[in-house]
């Protein structure tokens, strides 16, 4: 069976095979924009964070440190704020989306926010029975910049959702 249409040869085509040809433009959204990588990796920081010294001191000879683990509860809740951040990064990388009604950098943000907090309450207010300590670890304050961190990729991200 015939076609009605004859094949027509395809057009003159550039032989010029030393040229190069660009390749499809790779956006930067997700894990490897800006947003993205500064969400795990603040979100990294702030759950290891949680394991260096909050409070330093010591007695004769010895210096010591209070993890942030064992200063109570907001300790142990750094930890789980990071965890979350990388929950969050793990499941929009594996294809699962938050509802539109809910976007993540805006969940990001609050939980920076609620680190930033729990930090600050720690910063300030040193618990009792560490209270004879000389001063604040270094820690403490790699949590509290994880922590702004985490604040500044949720901004990152809800300008590369715009």
């Amino acid at each position: 069976m015939q076609t009605p249409d004859p094949y027509l040869p395809p057009a003159d085509v550039d032989d010029d095979w030393m040229e190069p040809t660009p390749g499809p433009a790779r956006p930067l959204s997700g894990i490897w924009g800006w947003g993205g990588r500064l969400t795990w990796l603040s979100g990294l920081i702030l759950a290891l964070s949680a394991f260096t010294d909050w409070y330093a001191g010591g007695g004769q000879g010895v210096t010591t440190g209070v993890i942030g683990w064992h200063t109570g509860a907001l300790g142990k809740l750094v930890f789980f704020i990071g965890l979350a951040v990388l929950g969050i990064v793990a499941l929009r990388e594996s294809g699962i989306e938050l509802p539109a009604t809910v976007p993540e950098s805006l969940v990001v943000i609050a939980l920076g926010s609620l680190s930033t907090i729990f930090v600050l309450i720690r910063l300030i207010s040193i618990p009792d029975q560490f209270f004879g300590w000389r001063g604040r670890g270094i820690g403490i304050f790699i949590s509290l910049i994880a922590s702004l961190l985490v604040i500044a990729a949720g901004l990152l991200r809800a300008g590369e959702e715009l």
